[in-house]
């Protein structure tokens, strides 16, 4: 797809990963719808993208069906159409500590976001393309953690990402199968350490799904602990520039490919040693070995 004139809905387009995909999609001349949950970051990043191209901002909670139909509605209304729609809001789960000590809230939390928000922009926009019967890119924020194989320590955020990445993959099928116009992928965001709003998410958390006892400890659960616990044990902390993130991206969906991002050519190993464990029923490795 020539990306130039088109029009591209991002949601969680207000910061981290988000921002960067929008920053990246108006280098290419498109139009960018960026919606966001926090109202004063959605002004001060469209403030600051709009000289960089065309660009508004709609504020959307994914984890809230009416709000995301809300959006649709507005979008068709005012640009006529979607070509190229990125569900990437995400949360944490915010629980902390080990799989045991998280909470059904923090369950609650991280899926109402991660996996039905992303459910909610797919079957909302994606009939509306479907109908247009033009080309168009629908593209899903995953994660290595869960899309490939878990960080035992994140287990609820895992859980989550497993599902978007079997739910995309599944869209993608039938979107084939179909031969319709529109594409499905899944994104896994990597290259290095990414320092986005997904280590302070907690701040968007409702008040209803709050925690019922207090979160235990769990070190390295800000930006900062996690980069220095890394360089303390000698491994690579090289911070991701996610504008680069955004036009790696563009440049994956330019190839044809599934699967978006920088990391996927080192999966392969591992996943291999996931299927050899599996078919042995053995424990498989984790995101981690």
């Amino acid at each position: 797809m020539d990306i130039e004139g088109k029009v591209a809905v991002v949601t969680g387009g207000a910061g981290g990963i988000g921002r960067g995909l929008v920053h990246a999609l108006l280098a290419r001349g498109a139009h960018v719808v960026v919606a966001d949950v926090e109202a004063a970051a959605l002004t001060s990043a469209i403030d600051e993208l709009a000289p960089l191209g065309t660009t508004r901002g709609v504020l959307v909670d994914v984890a809230d069906e009416d709000s995301v139909v809300a959006l649709a509605d507005d979008v068709y209304a005012t640009e006529g159409r979607c070509d190229l729609l990125f569900a990437n809001a995400g949360v944490t789960s915010g629980g902390g500590g080990l799989p045991w000590e998280q909470e059904v809230n923090d369950w609650r939390w991280c899926f109402s976001v991660n996996v039905l928000g992303v459910a909610a922009t797919v079957l909302t926009f994606l009939p509306r393309m479907l109908g247009a019967g033009i080309p168009g890119e629908v593209v899903a924020t995953s994660s290595g953690d869960g899309g490939v194989a878990p960080v035992p320590y994140a287990s609820v955020y895992a859980a989550s990402k497993a599902a978007v990445s079997c739910f995309i993959e599944s869209v993608a099928h039938q979107l084939r199968q179909i031969e319709a116009p529109v594409n499905a992928h899944v994104f896994y965001p990597g290259g290095g350490l990414l320092d986005t709003g997904l280590w302070t998410a907690a701040r968007n958390r409702p008040a209803e799904l709050e925690r019922v006892r207090p979160r235990p400890p769990a070190p390295g659960t800000t930006f900062a602990e996690f980069k220095a616990q890394l360089e303390a044990a000698g491994l690579p902390a090289k911070i991701v520039d996610l504008n680069w993130l955004g036009m790696k991206v563009l440049e994956d969906l330019d190839e044809g490919r599934y699967i978006l991002g920088p990391d996927a050519g080192r999966f392969g190993s591992l996943l291999h040693a996931r299927a050899d464990a599996i078919a042995k029923s053995e424990l498989p490795p984790t995101l981690l070995h």
